[in-house]
């Protein structure tokens, strides 16, 4: 038994670990891990600080497939939103969680958080994620899932126009979302390269 129906083609997780529930759970949980650990990596901006976390949700996304990246990306919303200090600090260094960080103005990027996860997800269950050139694509395709979501929040929350919208919540993160999308490109081949290698064949 499992969380998920196994993809037609496994992705990092199914390839180097047995699938069970009990190993589906554990992954899920690592994920909400590793984004709440790259949350705390940041540069200071308001309104919208620089993170690691979407490096964190491409690499999510893709190890572990769009059902279970997505449901660990709602369940770190959720977990924040319940009060457990998952989400960035704020800007002086104290500790942020609540109902009132899904509400404020960065709240539509842990929101695409979910979207991207699934859609990397897809993408990597489609094998999208071996190869550098496609790896890019899926990478950046899952960086923009989660401004299509945050630009609107951010607009609407804050009340910008377009412009203000573009300058507060997109100009600033282009090179680092470009960077980011290039390291997760680098990464996942080579991940596939060394578990083909290594691990056994499942």
């Amino acid at each position: 038994m499992t969380l998920v129906a196994p993809a037609r083609r496994p992705v990092l997780a199914d390839r180097v670990l047995p699938r069970s529930l009990a190993t589906d759970v554990v992954l899920v949980l690592a994920g909400v891990a590793l984004v709440t650990l790259f949350s705390y990596l940041q540069v200071p901006l308001w309104p919208v600080p620089i993170t690691g976390q979407t490096l964190a949700v491409l690499l999510v996304g893709s190890t572990l497939g769009a059902t279970r990246g997505a449901i660990s990306m709602v369940l770190y919303g959720a977990i924040g939103a319940v009060g457990i200090p998952v989400f960035t600090p704020q800007s002086d260094g104290s500790l942020s969680s609540g109902w009132h960080v899904i509400a404020g103005p960065t709240g539509g990027y842990i929101v695409g958080f979910v979207l991207s996860a699934f859609l990397v997800g897809l993408l990597a269950e489609r094998t999208w994620d071996r190869k550098v050139l496609k790896a890019v694509v899926t990478f950046v395709a899952g960086s923009v899932a989660v401004f299509a979501v945050g630009l609107p929040w951010l607009s609407v929350v804050l009340h910008l126009n377009l412009e203000q919208t573009l300058e507060a919540g997109l100009y600033p993160f282009l090179v680092g979302g470009a960077i980011k999308a290039a390291i997760a490109a680098g990464l996942l081949p080579l991940a596939w390269k060394a578990a083909d290698r290594f691990a056994p064949k499942r």
